[in-house]
């Protein structure tokens, strides 16, 4: 397998959507830059077995052939993004005012893309997706529930190391406690939150 070095593995701004990635082609990763944002894929490790001694030992290359795209998470990316370029419509006045004020360009500190899309795709899928004919997307996550064996709906994001989980926690609760306190009889907003953390040894 060819071994590619890639000096600045650095494309795009953290602040802004990717819209360059590196190509995976049968051997693996190359230098050739895309223009455009990378789908979310997963690969799927096909291991080759080879024996060494009395021992089955499995050597696993990931390549382009073996990767698969998640197809419902780039169909709610593209429905999110949509959604942002027509300006957020469907959403309440206190979800729009804290959008407003988390996607402000002079803030001291500038939230990542990735916190903000986060938070995007949960609010749309809260507040927006039944008013933009998305309602399949929850009839899905109700079908995936219940064969986990769950008839409670849950929501969400995952995001990398280091992306400022806690941060889009501290946005989740706030948005949805204002919109508690404005809108008391609305069952989308919760007042209630149960915060569950691990420590590492």
């Amino acid at each position: 397998m060819k071994t590619v070095v890639i000096e600045n593995p650095i494309l795009n701004s953290p602040f802004e959507m990717p819209r360059r990635h590196f190509k995976f082609n049968d051997e693996g990763i190359t230098d050739e830059v895309v223009q455009s944002r990378r789908p979310s894929s997963y690969f799927v490790p096909i291991a080759s077995p080879k024996k060494k001694g009395k021992q089955l030992t499995f050597d696993t290359t990931w390549t382009q052939d073996r990767a698969k795209e998640n197809d419902d998470i780039n169909f709610i990316r593209s429905r999110v993004a949509l959604w942002r370029d027509q300006g957020y419509p469907g959403i309440t006045p206190v979800t729009r005012s804290l959008l407003e004020y988390w996607t402000r360009l002079d803030r001291e500190r500038r939230l990542f893309f990735c916190q903000i899309e986060a938070l995007e795709t949960l609010i749309y899928l809260t507040e927006a997706a039944s008013k933009s004919n998305d309602e399949h997307i929850f009839n899905q996550l109700r079908d995936a529930a219940a064969a986990a064996g769950t008839p409670l709906l849950r929501l969400a994001a995952k995001m990398a190391t280091g992306a400022g989980k806690t941060i889009v926690m501290a946005m989740l609760i706030a948005w949805n406690t204002l919109n508690r306190l404005a809108y008391p009889s609305s069952g989308r907003f919760s007042d209630a939150f149960l915060i569950v953390t691990f420590r590492v040894p």
